[in-house]
Formats: C-alpha cells, structure tokens, sequence
C-alpha cells in the first residue's frame, strides 16, 4: 500500500452514533463512514425517517445515491413521488428537488452516500 492510499478501517454498528437532524423532526442520521475516517471520495450515512416524520423540499450541492434498508415511505424527486421500500435504490441529482414523508407505522432507514466536501442544502418554498 502506497502513503497516498487510505488506511482500511472498520466500525462496528455499536460505534455508530445516530443524531437527530435539524432539517425535520423524525429525522436520524449516522456517519457510517467519511473523511474523519479517511475516505477520500464519498462519505456513507444512514438516515432514519420515524412514522409520521417529513423532510421539507430541499436541493442539495452534490449527488445522492441512496439504498432503502427498511421500512417503507414516500419520496418525492423532482415532482414525482415515489413509494420506495428495502431493496429501492435511488439517485438524486445536484440540485433536483426532493423530500421524504413517512406515512407507515414502521420507521424507515436508508444508507446515502454523497461525495466529500460541501453540500449546501436550499429548501425549496
């Protein structure tokens, strides 16, 4: 292994620290991995989305990719709305409108992993 290349590093799920996110009452993220673990191109999160929790219309700076673990709730990307559950996986462009709404009675939880560095995020009226 070269000096430029990252060191390997694995966290046990135990170490994963879930905070709640200002963006919306419901909402859970944990860093799963990103810079400060020295990955040098994405960072992973999983987000959790609780019953009758609802992210606003926002834009983000960057690219989304995001795996559905659990759960089932709606997406709405770009005025399309979607039903995801385990197994969806998704893309959302920079800067393409989107929000989440938890309609079900089961918490929803999905990994997104974005690229490193700034991520400005615009809600939208």
């Amino acid at each position: 292994m070269s000096e430029q290349s990252p060191t390997p590093v694995v966290k046990r799920g135990d170490d994963i620290e879930d905070e709640a996110v200002d963006a919306a009452d419901g909402l859970s993220k944990g860093v799963l991995i990103d810079e400060s673990d020295g990955a040098p191109h994405f960072a992973m999160r999983r987000f959790t989305l609780d019953p009758g929790a609802a992210v606003p219309t926002h834009t983000n700076a960057v690219e989304h990719e995001q795996y559905v673990l659990s759960g089932e709730y709606v997406v709405g990307i770009d005025g399309e709305e979607y039903t995801v559950s385990a197994g969806d996986s998704l893309l959302i462009p920079a800067g393409v409108p989107h929000w989440y709404r938890n309609e079900g009675d089961e918490a929803g939880a999905f990994i997104c992993a974005v690229p490193n560095g700034d991520d400005t995020i615009e809600l939208v009226e």
